[in-house]
């Protein structure tokens, strides 16, 4: 901002807030007040009422042309060009240039004389109030390019924001008390008051054993090589970190983000995690990261994703974030939780307040969140301004990029886009990046940092080596890459590869060999692709072992979901020691596959990707320390879901059909395959994997070429359908990155998302699933899930309210219209900020409850079991 304003950048930015409501400056919008409307027109300034009866110009539009008239010839005409669409867009849209003409001509919309000397005086006078000469002195050295344009016009909206809906800015009556020093006397004590603050403010960059002094122990040299490399960068640039599982990728990239915001001025962090689940942990781990840069940083970390509220830890400190005792949580408003519109001033243990509405909660000044909060920065989505502001001037870590599909890769490329033109230090980290993708991310934020249409993937050269780091930068008007490998922390291990013929429901097979692998102890880890087959070996395995055995997916509600992810971690996890069992088997889901710290003696896993799979794999024999039975001492991972055929494989149907397709399913089964009696060396194997099963070799029996082929036809087809349906959604329109200023960037519409669960579907091409609290009806009212009993209405006092929030569960996508349409929050809930909004899920006093051609129960072992019947 300081290039722009020469040296006032402030003053610039004060000057954009200040003038974007000019637009009122109307006939259409001074006639809206009767009352207010009666003085305009008795200071001169009249029109024609009957115009007036409909919606008429937009003050936003207005103000866009009132100050596209004003600059035109007096500002260069590229520093012109950018302004107005930041006043026209103010509302959340940009609308296209064209729209000045659009409308109906007279003095109606102020352009007649009188209107438009009033409209030169509004800008004017403001003008001459922040120090200028005159609106020839505010002209900026240089024209800001199209990402910084999307910042500021996303601080202006705050400004707004703030300014519009806090009660110290009320309306001022009375004309002579409007002046500069009035208002930043009103601002100076709403912001005291708002409490409204950055990140870490300007860092050192860290030098020592910065790794001891934050994590306790020394750097590995994997970690050591990941640092240096970002001390050596010589501008803002993308880093993709290639390293396997539990090598300590995060801890580095939280280090190198310091290293990065050090060197290049960011004044916070944004960690994006693949899931709501993988959120949570990363949440601790950066508040505690953050205590060392002082006073009050750490409790500038926001969580962010769509059940952050049931949150412990979140919900935690915003208990004790002020003047509320703790017993009187449960009344907290969501969107006043400190109580400031009744006047309270306190001392703050949680970020404002203010950030937690609708599209703010980038704006804080550290956030971990999903990575679905930095996709929503790349759609074509009202107010995306916000969230883009809330980016830039961070350091951006998005963590298990591998998870991100065809569609998703959209998003997230037009993310990097968008963070290389606004010079965004981008960490990215994964085990499993195949070529291609790193070459589409590396390629997109160079396209950025240069201005230009992403033409296509990078050519890049990463190194051989397993630790892997690759890193992209701008110097000058070209782009440099260097690749570096590092020695890995622990000893390949070799991974017995095993098949177990079994593609269709029934998973007797499975059950079978995990209970004669542990009849004598050790731990089993299964996971299945569905939570179907989750709970049918779930079922044949409790009957034989009992309470030895452990469920994990994602139609568990929040109590038990999050009771048995803690309990897996302190069995399995790496301080289990004494307290690992003496045998346990886990049966899971995706849920099991990334950033779930826990260690197996043998794995039985559906076939999966083969990217997935190694992350599966990444599971086993993870913790050298760990005591293993005899039987078990060499790592096995024993694949089912498919059954070798002549001509191709058959494949798990929920798996070929719904899930991962049968190009992908085909190529690595054809690996597993020919691994099968012999070991995969993990993680030294990794790489070269993954570019076979995601290059064009071929690949399996030769009988296979016809299927594999056809398959590669559809699944090309399929990728290209799902990247075009993206673009209907992102960002910018294609061939239009090069355009210079933001007018017109939302001309082809916008989609009508509002809520997380929309705009989650929009960023990973699904239908929206749907959250749900569940409930019992009993006689007389209602339980929570676990029989406590609540209010005849369904109304939840505090000591019960943890209860009933355990209740929350997410319903499969079929369900999805039925819960929408037939699912309401109880009567008693609509004074509850945490439930007014929350759809009940009301079983039965036998425990089931009809939604749409389903039969549903929730099962305190199995979690959400559903039954399809017929119509």
């Amino acid at each position: 901002m300081d290039e722009l304003g020469g040296g006032q950048g402030a003053r610039l930015l004060m000057w954009l807030c200040g003038v974007h409501d000019c637009g009122k400056a109307t006939p259409a919008f001074q006639a809206m007040d009767p009352v207010l409307a009666a003085r305009v027109r008795a200071a001169g300034l009249d029109w024609r009422v009957e115009r007036f009866q409909k919606p008429a110009w937009r003050h936003g539009i207005a103000g866009g042309k009132i100050l596209s008239d004003l600059l035109a010839g007096l500002w260069d005409r590229g520093n012109a060009d950018w302004v107005w669409p930041l006043v026209a867009g103010h509302h959340g849209t940009f609308p296209s240039k064209k729209e000045f003409w659009r409308q109906e001509d007279g003095e109606d919309h102020g352009r007649g004389p009188a209107w438009r000397q009033v409209q030169r005086a509004v800008v004017a006078v403001f003008t001459r109030a922040l120090g200028y000469r005159d609106l020839g002195d505010v002209e900026p050295r240089c024209a800001p390019n199209k990402a910084e344009q999307l910042m500021l016009s996303g601080l202006v909206v705050m400004a707004d924001w703030i300014a519009s809906a806090h009660e110290d800015f009320p309306g001022v009556a009375r004309l002579d008390n409007i002046c500069l020093a009035t208002a930043r006397d009103r601002a100076r004590r709403a912001w005291d008051r708002l409490g409204v603050r950055g990140g870490w403010g300007q860092l050192p960059v860290p030098d020592g054993d910065v790794f001891t002094a934050r994590f306790g122990e020394p750097a590995r040299p994997f970690q050591r090589v990941m640092v240096e490399l970002a001390r050596d960068m010589p501008s803002p640039g993308v880093m993709i970190v290639e390293a396997p599982m539990g090598e300590g990728k995060t801890k580095a990239a939280l280090v190198s983000a310091e290293v990065l915001a050090a060197r290049f001025g960011a004044d916070g962090v944004f960690v994006g995690m693949p899931t709501q689940a993988t959120s949570d942990p990363m949440f601790s781990q950066v508040r505690a990261w953050a205590e060392a840069f002082g006073p009050g940083v750490a409790s500038q970390v926001s969580l962010l994703h769509g059940k952050r509220r049931f949150n412990a830890e979140w919900r935690e400190l915003l208990a004790g974030a002020g003047n509320v005792p703790d017993e009187q949580f449960e009344s907290i408003d969501l969107d006043d939780p400190y109580g400031l519109a009744a006047g309270g001033s306190v001392e703050r243990r949680a970020p404002a307040e203010w950030f937690f509405g609708r599209n703010r909660g980038l704006l804080s000044g550290l956030v971990v969140g999903t990575i679905d909060q930095l996709l929503y920065a790349a759609t074509r989505t009202r107010h995306v301004m916000l969230r883009f502001a809330g980016l830039a001037g961070k350091v951006v870590i998005l963590d298990e990029v591998h998870a991100a599909d065809i569609y998703m890769e959209q998003f997230l490329a037009e993310a990097l886009w968008w963070l290389g033109r606004a010079r965004v230090p981008v960490i990215v980290l994964s085990a499993t990046v195949t070529p291609r993708q790193r070459q589409v991310l590396v390629a997109a934020y160079l396209a950025g940092a240069h201005g230009v249409d992403p033409s296509g993937p990078e050519q890049i050269t990463a190194s051989p080596g397993y630790p892997c780091l690759t890193a992209a930068f701008p110097v000058g008007a070209a782009s440099e890459m260097v690749s570096r490998d590092a020695p890995g922390w622990r000893e390949p291990v070799p991974v017995a590869v095993e098949v177990l013929a079994g593609a269709g429901a029934d998973t007797t097979p499975v059950a079978n060999l995990a209970s004669t692998a542990c009849a004598d102890g050790g731990v089993v880890l299964i996971i299945h692709n569905t939570v179907d087959r989750a709970q049918r070996t779930f079922r044949a395995l409790h009957q034989r072992f009992g309470d030895d055995v452990r469920l994990l997916h994602g139609r568990l509600n929040a109590a038990h979901r999050a009771d048995r992810t803690e309990e897996c971690l302190r069995l399995l996890g790496p301080a289990a020691g004494c307290a690992r069992p003496r045998r346990l088997i886990l049966v899971a889901t995706q849920l099991a596959e990334q950033s779930f710290d826990v260690d197996a003696d043998l794995l039985i896993t559906d076939l999966a990707p083969i990217d997935l799979l190694l992350q599966r794999m990444g599971r086993l024999h993870r913790h050298s320390h760990t005591p293993r039975p005899v039987h078990l001492r060499a790592a096995r991972a024993v694949v089912t879901g498919f059954e070798p055929g002549d001509t191709g494989p058959r494949l798990e149907y929920a798996s070929e059909h719904y899930i991962y397709g049968r190009h992908r399913l085909l190529r690595t089964a054809a690996l597993v395959l020919e691994a099968a009696g012999r070991a995969w060396s993990i993680p030294a194997e990794v790489p070269d994997l993954v570019a076979a099963v995601y290059g064009d070799a071929p690949l399996g029996p030769a009988g296979w070429a016809d299927d594999a082929d056809a398959a590669r036809e559809r699944w090309l087809a399929v990728q290209a359908d799902r990247a075009l349906a993206a673009a209907e959604f992102q960002l910018t329109a294609a061939n239009a990155h090069q355009r210079s200023t933001l007018n017109a960037l939302h001309q082809r519409g916008q989609p009508g998302s509002r809520d997380e669960e929309e705009l989650s579907a929009v960023v990973r091409d699904g239908e929206p699933s749907v959250e749900v609290v569940l409930v019992r009806r009993r006689p007389g009212g209602y339980a929570a899930w676990n029989g406590t009993p609540i209010g005849v209405h369904g109304e939840a006092s505090v000591e019960v309210l943890d209860t009933v929030l355990g209740g929350v569960t997410r319903l499969p996508v079929g369900l999805t219209n039925a819960a929408v349409t037939g699912l309401r929050p109880l009567d008693g809930w609509g004074g509850d900020p945490w439930l007014r909004h929350a759809r009940a899920l009301v079983l039965g006093e036998d425990g089931t409850t009809r939604l749409g051609n389903h039969v549903v129960s929730y099962d305190q072992l199995l979690g959400l079991v559903i039954t399809r019947t017929a119509p």
